[in-house]
């Protein structure tokens, strides 16, 4: 699975984050190939210097179908909306993420 990653920075305006926020999301949704989203929004640093407010993560199946999503004409207005409502200060990366459950973990043979 491949998560497209965007993450705001405390430094945004979050009252125009937060009205362009649906928005965003409505072009968002509809990329080919979205199978899940989640938000996250920092509430507090547990260690180290925290720079961020909240974090976002779009999941698909694989890099191309990724890729593809943001060449679509959904994922290009998303990406335009996204630009304007930070001002372009955001970080935005794609990533393999990789997800187990504790119940599969504990299931394993010991080594």
């Amino acid at each position: 699975m491949h998560g497209l990653l965007i993450l705001i920075p405390l430094s945004v305006d979050m009252r125009a984050f937060d009205e362009g926020w649906p928005d965003f999301l409505e072009e968002a949704e509809q990329m080919p190939g979205l199978i899940r989203e989640s938000a996250t929004q920092i509430d507090r640093c547990l260690f180290g210097h925290n720079f961020l407010s909240r974090l976002y993560c779009f999941y698909f199946p694989d890099q191309p179908t990724l890729e593809a999503a943001l060449l679509s004409p959904p994922g290009e207005k998303a990406g335009n909306i996204l630009h304007e409502i930070t001002r372009g200060n955001l970080i935005l990366f794609s990533a393999e993420i990789k997800e187990d459950s504790l119940d599969h973990i504990q299931s394993l043979p010991s080594a």
